[in-house]
């Protein structure tokens, strides 16, 4: 089974990286930017710098932009013509514990805590011992609505497993303004997953091969890229589960004002864009500017003859 891990960076490599070099049976893929140091190497692994970016499909390459997270969509290309089966989506801030990767769910049965709710999406962190805080990227409208008491034991067969994260978890910067946590979720709230659309990152991810076709870190609408990708996986029919934490979130710096900002076109638009994405997935579209659009059918083109 071939097994990629997907990043990028623009610094010198960090504990997280030089751990993920060394996970066995994983192949490491960094995207650099133009930001990334000139002498950027790997122990071992495949770093893919800008100019070997642009020669393998310039017109995305523009679309994309630079200077931005969106970048490691060529990752993904990459892990598509390694052949990969399984895709891991990392962060390079994200410090893994002992054991990760290993206790995949992907393609097989698992029982899980199987949440029913009317609400037109699911928020997974509020069914976790945090239940104050909520994922980045869950309508804001929906908060004061969330109730978990329709739970069961339920066998799903998920196509992506989102692992969780100790530390510094993935929230808007409203909730991490309000609340600054530093969270340790108890692993026997997992493996969980619901009847619902769910926000999920691309920070500590891991996604069947089969569904890189659709899976897309949309550039152009700011901190919705991975959320609006998690939102058009799902609406497409693949099945996703949270799983315990297998890293530590010690986070980047990060100026929240400017967090918010990048998150505003999720408060404003997540509730009617998971509502519309439940008529019809290709709705996405409508919330899409042009040149993320074009990006979108540009790493499409990738797939029309896998």
């Amino acid at each position: 089974m071939q097994k990629v891990i997907v990043t990028t960076t623009i610094n010198p490599p960090t504990e997280a990286i030089h751990r993920f070099e060394r996970m066995d049976g994983w192949k490491l893929v960094i995207i650099g930017d133009l930001k990334t140091p000139k002498d950027y190497q790997l122990k071992n692994g495949i770093y893919v710098g800008p100019a070997e970016q642009e020669k393998y499909d310039k017109e995305l390459s523009d679309a994309i932009g630079w200077n931005c997270i969106q970048r490691r969509s060529f990752g993904l290309l990459w892990a598509h013509d390694m052949g990969a089966d399984i895709v891991a989506v990392v962060d390079d801030d994200n410090i893994p514990y002992d054991g990760w990767g290993e206790d995949l769910s992907i393609g097989r049965d698992v029982e899980v805590h199987y949440y029913e709710t009317d609400l037109p999406a699911l928020d997974p962190v509020g069914a976790t011992n945090h239940n104050h805080i909520w994922h980045r990227g869950y309508p804001l409208q929906l908060l004061a609505k969330r109730d978990y008491t329709k739970r069961s034991r339920k066998v799903v067969r998920p196509d992506i497993q989102a692992d969780f994260w100790n530390g510094d978890p993935d929230i808007d910067a409203v909730c991490r303004m309000e609340h600054a946590p530093e969270c340790k979720f108890d692993p026997d709230r997992f493996p969980l997953a619901g009847n619902k659309m769910s926000p999920f990152n691309s920070q500590n991810t891991f996604l069947s091969g089969r569904i890189l076709k659709d899976y897309f870190l949309f550039p152009h609408v700011g901190r919705m890229d991975d959320i609006w990708a998690s939102y058009y996986v799902q609406a497409k029919g693949y099945k996703v589960v949270y799983a315990k934490p297998s890293v530590y979130q010690d986070r980047n710096q990060h100026n929240l004002i400017k967090d918010m900002k990048q998150e505003y076109l999720g408060y404003e638009h997540n509730l009617e864009l998971v509502t519309d994405l439940a008529v019809d997935p290709e709705n996405v579209l409508k919330y899409l500017p042009e040149r993320s659009a074009q990006a979108f059918a540009l790493y499409r083109r990738h797939f029309d003859h896998a």
